[in-house]
């Protein structure tokens, strides 16, 4: 990544290290940047578990995004308060889950909450929870079409689940949930093609529902990877979420993806060691440290190499020691932002370098009232 100013802060003396700063200005870009390739907010339906921000939603939604996706009870709360009409939490409720999914129902009648299902065992527990309190749950039967990490196959079982989903008096039926987050070939028209190649047996799926005189089911798919791809299916509704702030990771992954890097973290040199090293403020608990290095990209430290990392420290190789000096302020992009928004309670908002605001990471707990 080529070097810039649009990252620096005027007075940097005023944040401490490490902090997670975030750029509205680019962060409007990427909004913008995901409306004009879907062609319809009605079809987005963005994930928030990047970002966990009241303010973020708000900025969506300020541009007609009505539809939310989450991964947890707390962030589907956060929604709720934002009174997003439509939330999806894309993670079964088990165990105590589904009763505090039940008192966000109660809680928040203006918004539409539904959950996935991928069992008929989930499906009895949520049926026999939505009799007892006289109400109907909204599902969507969650599809494995080759990640192998939740859900279940496109097949005659998905189709007996589905059926016997639509026919409980207690449940209401919303269609199909398909995550496919395994498609990361770096190359788009080898990406595009396993893509397709993987939906074809969700949209025979789809024909042999209707096949039985249901109505046709909604399909939510995709994630940031193959939002170029699922954008282009007139009735599936896309989720990305890493698009609103963008990483080092996809990046460099996927740079045909006109996304622009909204977040960076500020950090100080803490310690020159030894000859050809440097430290920064910068350990596991202040950036997502399962990727291998690197795990940062340095927008203004050419030719470094890191090499370690601890709770607290980052360690670096670099070959010119005349220049940096401890104390000096460094920004990076993160590798992978969504675990390293959680690892801070506010984000410092900045704009044409001045701090303007800070944004609470609301939802980066796992439980708020509920």
């Amino acid at each position: 990544m080529q070097k810039s100013s649009w990252y620096s802060l005027k007075n940097p003396e005023e944040v401490v290290s490490p902090s997670l700063l975030v750029y509205p200005d680019r962060i409007q870009h990427n909004i913008e940047l995901m409306i004009s390739m879907i062609g319809d907010v009605n079809r987005l339906r963005p994930h928030v578990k990047t970002y966990k921000n009241a303010d973020i939603i708000s900025m969506q939604m300020a541009r007609g995004i009505n539809k939310f996706k989450c991964a947890t009870i707390a962030e589907a709360e956060l929604l709720g308060n934002c009174n997003a009409p439509d939330i999806l939490l894309a993670m079964q409720p088990i165990g105590p889950n589904a009763n505090r999914f039940l008192k966000l129902i109660k809680k928040y009648p203006n918004s539409k909450f539904s959950t996935i299902i991928d069992n008929l065992t989930m499906l009895s527990i949520l049926g026999d929870l939505a009799k007892a309190n006289t109400i109907k749950i909204h599902l969507w039967v969650d599809i494995n079409n080759g990640m192998n990490r939740t859900g279940i196959a496109p097949d005659k079982k998905a189709l007996e689940l589905y059926k016997q989903l639509y026919n409980h008096p207690n449940l209401k039926a919303e269609g199909l949930h398909v995550y496919d987050g395994h498609l990361r070939n770096t190359d788009l028209k080898k990406r595009e093609a396993d893509c397709n190649t993987a939906f074809e047996e969700v949209e025979l799926l789809k024909k042999s529902i209707e096949d039985q005189d249901i109505p046709s089911p909604k399909i939510v798919a995709g994630g940031s990877p193959t939002f170029p791809f699922h954008c282009k299916r007139k009735n599936v509704e896309c989720s990305p979420g890493t698009t609103l702030l963008w990483d080092m990771g996809y990046g460099a992954q996927f740079p045909e993806m006109n996304f622009l890097p909204a977040a960076v973290l500020i950090t100080r040199i803490v310690s020159k060691p030894t000859t050809g090293i440097l430290c920064f403020d910068l350990g596991h608990k202040s950036v997502a440290p399962e990727m291998p290095f690197p795990r940062i990209e340095f927008l203004d430290l050419e030719h470094s190499n890191q090499i370690s990392q601890s709770e607290e420290h980052l360690v670096v190789e670099y070959d010119d020691l005349t220049i940096p000096e401890v104390g000096d302020v460094h920004y990076a992009i993160p590798k992978h932002i969504c675990p390293t928004v959680a690892k801070y309670d506010t984000l410092t908002v900045v704009k044409d370098g001045a701090i303007i605001d800070h944004w609470k990471v609301t939802a980066r707990t796992h439980k708020l009232t509920i």
